[in-house]
């Protein structure tokens, strides 16, 4: 236990002293020693420079090993796989991004394979270095099937023999998990929701979609299907039935990319960009929070009363201390979106959380795949009592 205690100090701090880590950890010198030269001996800790230029004697500072282990984690969607690997500390010391355009299912094991191997190459490692892959999806593994489920549009996903193909190919556990929840995962280990037990994420993206935490951990749900809020019914919304071969629902209808072109020309805006929904939505949004004309104040009530009529859902059920909200089209609409999403809200929900946009900006769902890999590549490792 004070083994542990110690990494993560130093995981936290960073180089830290014995007589800082004593302090820290409550234990006398001579044991903060034994342990430091029991965790070198380990090859967990290594010795990193003294502590010159502050007053009194210098002292040798000591530092988590970064190259004890290594995970890695992976962000899929329809047009690509994006990978990484970082070392011990949480350090990205390997990225690649592979192309994925529609093939048979039989390549997404050598996707997988081929966006790993680049990370793992590019961080001048091999296969057998990593300890751990988590790989983020849209939609989840059905835990009584293994099939992928609420994720339609992603091709190649659906075999019911994947998951095994992918643990025969693969040399280190693999762990699947939706690419929301590691959103969440990331704001709650680095960003918005550090802190914080209870919250619910809003995504809003290419699609809708939450992640929730309550009592600290991931609700997933029976089929893993909860937080998948684009198929919520919600007023303003035509009522969408066989919402699984839509692939869409109403709060999706409703307040997701392609509706802001409609939206946008519903409040006389006629200069709609081209590109993909989440492009065009993302630059109306950000167009309409730098202008205070009519048409875009307009655009931006009308979208944040979208957003607040299905958060009012999820508030009434969940009763969360803290929303956060993260995706491509909130930083777009900034902190002007944010506080009328808020202010609808407080009209539309007896309960009234703290409303915050995300602080995880760079590639949430790869950085949130990551820390799952090593939550779990750290426990195996750093157990000393083994």
């Amino acid at each position: 236990m004070n083994d542990r205690a110690a990494l993560d100090l130093l995981l936290e701090h960073g180089p830290l002293s014995r007589t800082r880590i004593g302090k820290l950890t409550g234990l006398s010198k001579p044991t903060a020693s034994q342990l430091l030269a029991r965790l070198e001996a380990a090859g967990l800790v290594v010795a990193t420079g003294t502590t010159e230029g502050r007053p009194g004697p210098n002292a040798q500072l000591y530092a988590v090993n970064a190259r004890a282990a290594y995970a890695a984690g992976m962000d899929v969607d329809p047009r690509r796989i994006r990978a990484a690997v970082a070392d011990v500390t949480g350090a990205v010391v390997g990225e690649f991004e592979l192309a994925t355009p529609k093939r048979p299912a039989g390549d997404v094991v050598r996707q997988v394979s081929e966006a790993l191997d680049g990370a793992v190459k590019a961080a001048g490692l091999t296969r057998a270095d990593v300890h751990r892959l988590v790989i983020g999806t849209p939609g989840a593994f059905d835990p009584g099937t293994g099939r992928l489920r609420y994720a339609s549009h992603l091709p190649g996903w659906h075999a019911p023999t994947l998951l095994e193909e992918l643990a025969a190919a693969l040399p280190m556990p693999v762990e699947y998990e939706n690419d929301v929840n590691l959103v969440a995962v990331a704001e709650q280990r680095l960003g918005a929701a550090r802190g914080h037990a209870d919250f619910v994420l809003l995504w809003n993206e290419e699609g809708l979609g939450a992640a929730l935490v309550l009592g600290g951990r991931l609700h997933r749900g029976f089929t893993g299907g909860a937080g998948e809020v684009g198929f919520l019914p919600v007023p303003g919304a035509p009522l969408v039935r066989q919402v699984t071969k839509a692939n869409s629902g109403g709060f999706q209808e409703l307040a997701g990319a392609q509706a802001l072109p409609r939206l946008a020309r519903a409040c006389g805006i006629d200069d709609v960009p081209r590109g993909t929904y989440a492009e065009v939505a993302a630059a109306l949004l950000e167009r309409a929070a730098h202008r205070d004309d009519a048409p875009h104040t307009r655009l931006l009530d009308a979208y944040a009363t979208a957003l607040a009529t299905g958060l009012a859902s999820l508030v009434a059920v969940l009763d969360p201390e803290l929303v956060v909200l993260s995706g491509a089209l909130i930083t777009a609409g900034g902190e002007a979106l944010r506080e009328r999403v808020r202010a609808e809200l407080g009209e539309l929900a007896a309960a009234r959380p703290r409303l915050v946009v995300g602080g995880v900006r760079h590639h949430p769902v790869l950085r949130g795949a990551l820390e799952s890999a090593l939550a779990a590549t750290r426990d195996e490792v750093f157990d000393t009592s083994r």
